[in-house]
Formats: structure tokens, C-alpha cells, sequence
């Protein structure tokens, strides 16, 4: 098994819990981008997400445009970055499932 993982993902325009983030200047709810990063897990390694440990969001996704998600092996933990382009949108640590 890989000790790093890629995948991109894109969430579309019309997700139901898009609207109210923010009405006329929508962005993926930090949220939305967890649940990726637990999907990414689950792919990757065919476990589920047991906690965040730490999450630090950077800078705002728009709905429509593809982002890539890194997953890296710390040890029992896993860091994630998700990027868009160039642009580091949110890191943090995961604790996963035994």
C-alpha cells in the first residue's frame, strides 16, 4: 500500500447544500470537504474517518472546479492537503479507523 494517495473530485453547481453558502458568491461548505477527504480514506485505504484531529481551512472552494485531495501516511494518522491548481485550500490530520 501507497504511503501518499491523489484524487481529484468536483462538486457540481447544484448540490443541496449549496445554497446559503454564500447567495450570489457560492462556496463548498468546509464540510463538504471533509466528507471528501473521508471518501478519499475509504478508497485509499478501505477504512473510515474516526476523527478530525486538526483541519485548518485556507482559502474558499467554488462549486464546479475540480480539486485534488493528497493523502499522506503520519505514523497511525493521515495528513490530507485539498488543492485547487495551485492554491491550498485545507490541511489537516485524521485519525482512521483500525
Amino acid at each position: 500500500m501507497s504511503d501518499v494517495w491523489r484524487a481529484d473530485f468536483l462538486l457540481p453547481h447544484e448540490h443541496p447544500a449549496l445554497p446559503g453558502h454564500f447567495p450570489g458568491q457560492p462556496r463548498v461548505p468546509g464540510v463538504l470537504l471533509l466528507e471528501q477527504v473521508a471518501r478519499a480514506l475509504r478508497a485509499w485505504r478501505g477504512v473510515a474517518m474516526t476523527g478530525v484531529i486538526e483541519a485548518k481551512f485556507l482559502a474558499a472552494l467554488q462549486p464546479g472546479r475540480t480539486a485534488t485531495i493528497e493523502l499522506h501516511a503520519d505514523g497511525a494518522r493521515v495528513r490530507f492537503a485539498i488543492r485547487q491548481d495551485a492554491v491550498l485550500i485545507a490541511r489537516g490530520l485524521l485519525d482512521p479507523a483500525a
